[in-house]
């Protein structure tokens, strides 16, 4: 009778075992949900609020004037989101005790810094603090032995370069906002830009952050250790976070001796997959340029109309290259090996800038592309997304015949050599079924480029703009293991919520 017993209570125990395994993987299938923004009563909470603001980081800093709302209800693209006030702190301190009062009373919360980025990640929500990191601006220490500087997150990226190429060093992250763009924002968007392809991006430069969490605890990742496996690399974490898992205070970037030699060339295409197809042999060669900057022929038109430089208006494409290294000899082959490989892919002309100052105007065309595209139709949708390097004349053959079957303007512009395009879609926002063409068009856009075994994007970020379609790319499952990360250290989701993760409803 006893051994009779034995079977059954095997059978109840493995019944059992399955039941709970079968409730778990239930219970893990289930989708991560945030917490909703909390209801306010704003009549009645903003007095109080602001008084605490202002006893944190002064009156002064606190903005409150509808004029100041609207001012920073905004990024670089045509998203809007009316804060409750704008906050401006000094301090990692300050920081902190704004984001454990806001923790505390459950207000959302948008760092930003300049304001540059296009993908709507540092636009408000309506009611919440914009949190506005403009006058942390120091460069706190330049260290020419270790070849880092350490800096606050307001630092504009055209300063830092500036003072550390005095010293004879190199911070090559270069985005084409570098003018206006501040460090901060640069690590939120782990920004990228021109000199990406032989130097990396900026995750590649952060070697050590200082972050308040949301809940307002202050933690410090990395330092200005060559090497450092101690513990997770929360850095990395942080870096193209795009603010949703704290406020970055303080950053520790990797410096590089400054090259001594740097030689522009211009390369003209009659057509543009002759230009594509040049760009995946100059990869394929084993030369490995700073930069290959592809402009099509809408772009170039734009260019030339706001900037007067002479570009050849009626070629399809210009590529736009870039070699710099220690030793001139160096560098002049491996241009005249970039010279060679477009002309035998059909290049009308390649030309080599023959001083600093022409290779300058040559670089001014690159950067002032989004403004002079802006003047060709009121709005623009800056797209960016990223290939493989091999897939660039299909990406490119793919938003032709796109933008020619929603009859729109496409121009597209980009770094070609890492495969990071920026087909920027030209519109109007009050012409609705035009805009209805242009959500169709982003959306074959994306599509054409997974499809391609790309991304989203490559430097811009996902924030706004680009959040419905992150399943689409990265899968159900790594969407969900991040959503796991976020309500881990933000549980109240006060930071930034509404960016990054599919919510069902677009942005625009």
């Amino acid at each position: 009778m006893f051994r009779r017993l034995i079977p059954d209570h095997r059978h109840k125990a493995q019944a059992l075992e399955e039941q709970e395994v079968l409730a778990s993987t239930t219970q893990q299938s289930r989708p991560v949900q945030f917490p909703s923004p909390r209801e306010h009563d704003l009549a009645s909470l903003r007095p109080r609020i602001i008084q605490e603001l202002q006893t944190i980081v002064g009156a002064d800093n606190v903005l409150t004037e509808e004029a100041d709302l609207i001012a920073y209800s905004i990024d670089g693209t045509w998203i809007e989101g009316r804060p409750l006030a704008v906050v401006l702190p000094t301090t990692a301190e300050q920081v902190s005790a704004i984001l454990r009062i806001a923790n505390r009373e459950g207000i959302v919360v948008a760092p930003r810094g300049s304001a540059s980025g296009l993908s709507g990640g540092s636009v408000p929500l309506a009611g919440g603090i914009a949190l506005a990191l403009t006058r942390m601006n120091r460069i706190l220490e330049i260290d020419t032995t270790n070849l880092v500087a350490v800096v606050e997150p307001g630092v504009i990226t055209a300063t830092l370069q500036a003072e550390v190429e005095q010293r004879g060093l190199f911070y090559p992250p270069d985005p084409s906002s570098l003018k206006v763009s501040a460090i901060g924002g640069n690590i939120a968007e782990n920004a990228g830009g021109a000199r990406c392809l032989k130097y990396g991006v900026t995750s590649d430069y952060v070697m050590g952050l200082q972050v308040v969490l949301p809940s307002g605890e202050i933690i410090r990742s990395g330092g200005r250790m060559v090497k450092n496996v101690t513990g997770y690399n929360l850095r990395q974490l942080f870096t193209g976070a795009e603010g949703t898992l704290g406020v970055i205070t303080e950053a520790t970037l990797k410096l590089l001796p400054l090259p001594k030699y740097r030689l522009t060339a211009l390369a003209t295409f009659d057509l543009l997959e002759d230009a594509a197809m040049a760009v995946t042999a100059v990869m394929s060669s084993g030369v490995l340029p700073a930069s290959v900057e592809l402009m099509d022929q809408i772009t170039v038109q734009c260019v030339e109309a706001l900037l007067h430089l002479g570009l050849p208006v009626d070629a399809e494409a210009l590529l736009l290259f870039a070699c710099d290294g220690n030793y001139e000899q160096v560098v002049h082959s491996e241009l005249e090996a970039i010279t060679s490989i477009c002309t035998n892919h059909r290049a009308r002309a390649v030309h080599q800038a023959q001083s600093d100052q022409e290779s300058e105007q040559l670089w001014q065309a690159r950067r002032s592309i989004s403004p002079a595209l802006a003047r060709r139709k009121p709005n623009k949708l800056g797209e960016d997304i990223s290939v493989p390097r091999s897939a660039v004349p299909t990406m490119i053959r793919q938003v032709r015949s796109i933008a020619a079957k929603y009859d729109l303007l496409i121009p597209v512009f980009g770094h070609a050599g890492d495969g990071n395009l920026h087909p920027n879609i030209l519109c109007n926002r009050r012409d609705p079924e035009e805009m209805q063409r242009v959500r169709e068009a982003a959306a074959e856009i994306f599509s054409a480029a997974i499809a391609c075994g790309g991304t989203l994007s490559g430097e811009h970020g996902i924030g706004l703009l680009k959040k419905e379609f992150m399943e689409q790319d990265l899968g159900h499952e790594a969407v969900e293991a991040m959503k796991k990360i976020k309500l881990a250290l933000d549980p109240n989701n006060i930071l930034n919520p509404g960016k990054i993760f599919p919510t069902g409803k677009s942005a625009w």
